[in-house]
Formats: structure tokens, sequence, C-alpha cells
């Protein structure tokens, strides 16, 4: 499937600044006119966040903001209907300026883990505490990321769908290190093999097309994900080790795509394009990888979402990731 979907060489991970949907669809439509995404805009407050935005998502589980955050509910509240009313705002202006694209298109949500780590039960504790609480959310989530899937399909109907789950907190779970509601102690590991049937299930839910699995945080699980189903990866290449180099060897030989985050999220000093993707270039001659595959097998985008850089500088970023792909394309070694 993977070595068959044709991706873009850059786009945009999700969140960008500022609350105006239409100036936010025509940044991530003109920015990457090969590989457009829906934009998020959290700073319209909560149910424009990414675990609100997600929750908003789900079919027959319905959440509510605390003081303490999302939790979990037994209807559709207010923070229910605004997260929906902004989802549909969003794609009301996306649809607008990629009514005719045909072409890879990126949309976003919060995977099961992290969303199981963010969400509150009615105790105040995290849906991480109770595994009968993680599968349904999981289920719930599959449910309705087809249904949101589905909405996009018929309001974009050109577009090649990939499907991006943010799991930022995903080495948190594995390693046993989401904090109790209390903040003394931490919830319990999860076993890697419930993991990965998890992220199995609810990539599964995607039918055909890819599923990309996305963390800006350290020690990315490759060999889970890739386990998983995970079609892409998207990393915060300045956070890898020399622990992560084999198995990028092996995702990128078993055909797994890269999303390398190589331009800072919030506002910085950019180097030339080219200076931004030299250390991919580099990586690519340690292991010994053809440099005809790279920009095949490598989307450039930023290291994280754009969320808290300034307006202008997160336009700048977006274009040097188009810069900085084409110049990987052009000179891959």
């Amino acid at each position: 499937m993977n070595a068959k979907f044709s991706y873009g060489p850059a786009t945009g991970v999700g969140s960008l600044p500022g609350g105006d949907a239409r100036e936010a669809a025509k940044a991530a439509t003109g920015s990457f006119d090969d590989f457009p995404f829906l934009p998020e805009l959290p700073a319209r407050g909560p149910g424009a966040d990414m675990i609100g935005r997600t929750a908003g998502m789900l079919v027959e589980l319905y959440a509510r903001v605390e003081p303490s955050g999302w939790r979990i509910g037994d209807r559709p509240g207010r923070d229910t209907k605004r997260a929906r009313s902004w989802l549909g705002e969003d794609l009301d202006a996306l649809e607008e300026f990629a009514q005719d694209y045909e072409g890879p298109l990126k949309v976003q949500a919060v995977g099961p883990w992290t969303l199981a780590a963010g969400l509150e039960l009615k105790n105040g504790e995290a849906a991480l505490s109770d595994p009968g609480a993680c599968r349904d959310l999981a289920a719930s989530l599959a449910e309705g990321l087809r249904l949101h899937l589905a909405e996009v399909s018929r309001r974009i109907p050109g577009a090649r769908l990939v499907v991006q789950l943010d799991e930022p907190s995903l080495t948190a779970v594995l390693l046993g290190r989401v904090r109790s509601a209390s903040g003394y102690r931490t919830h319990r590991a999860v076993d890697r093999q419930v993991v990965e049937a998890t992220l199995r299930d609810v990539a599964g839910a995607r039918g055909e097309g890819p599923v990309v699995v996305h963390s800006c945080a350290p020690d990315v699980p490759f060999a889970l994900l890739r386990r998983a189903g995970a079609a892409g990866i998207s990393f915060d290449f300045s956070l890898l080790t020399e622990r992560d180099e084999d198995a990028i060897g092996e995702a990128v030989e078993g055909g797994t795509h890269l999303f390398a985050g190589v331009v800072p999220g919030t506002d910085s000093a950019l180097s030339d394009p080219a200076g931004s993707v030299m250390g991919v270039r580099t990586l690519w001659r340690r292991l010994g990888l053809q440099p005809g595959l790279l920009a095949e097998a490598v989307t450039v985008t930023p290291a994280c979402g754009l969320a808290g850089a300034s307006p202008a500088y997160a336009r700048r970023a977006l274009a040097h990731c188009a810069q900085a792909a084409r110049s990987l394309a052009d000179n891959p070694e």
C-alpha cells in the first residue's frame, strides 16, 4: 500500500497560529499545492485544541471541559457542539480553497493512546487508567474517523486522503510516565502488544489509504508503529539519536514513508533551505541508502505544529519546507 501511494514532497504538521479558518486554509493549500493539509487553530480555545477537536469526532462518546481538562460525559454539551462547529468551519474553508484539487491531502486526529492519556473519566483519572475505557475510546475514534473521512471525501472528491494520528504521549504511555490526577504517581505502563493492537485497529478503520503516526517527542517507537500498520512516521528530526538510526534504515527499506520535521515549530532564524535538510542527506549516506530514493521516501515538514509561532513565521516556515524539499529532490547527495 505505502509503496504505491505518492506523497507530496512537503506538508504541514497540522496546527497554525491565529483563529481565521480561511486564512489558515489559504496558507495550507497555497504553500503546498501538491500536498495540502486540513489546518487546526487551537488559539480559538477549548474545542479547537488537539484533544477537544478529536473528542468532537467521537461516536457515542462525549466530552466536556472541566478545570482540570477534558472529561468524558453522558451527552453532547456546548463544548462538543463548539468543537464540531469549528471543525465544520475549517472544512468549509478547506473546501473553498481545494474544491478542484486532485492529489494527496492530509487530515489529522489525535491517536487512541494520546487521547486516552488526555481525556478524563468521571472520577478525574485519565481514561488510560481503565483498559475497558481505552477499548471503548479506540472503537469510538475509529468510527468517528470513518465518518470524518467520508465527509472530507464528499467535499473534495479528487483528494487522496492521508490520515495522521497525533501520538505525542505514546512514548510516555509505553514507559509508564503519564501522571495521575494527583500528580504524585504515574499510571502503569501499557503492554506494548496492547498498544500495537489498538493502533492497528484504529489504523485499520481507515480502509485502503495510508495512515501516518506523528510524534514530536523523543524516542519514537519506529518498529512498533510499523508493526501496527503505519505507512508513514512523522517526527522531529532534531530529536533523533544513534539508537534510532537502525530503526529508520529498516523502516525505509521496508517501504515506510518518513515525514522529517526539520524546520523549527516556533519563531527561529531559518537557515538556507539546503541547510535545513543537510542532516537528512547525512543520515541517508551514513545508513548506506540509495540517494535516488531520498525524495521519494521523505516528506519535509516543520518539527511540530506551528500553533506557538507568530503568523508571519508560520507562513515563512511552510514556504521554507517546500523550498527545502525542492533542494532535497534537486540534490539528494
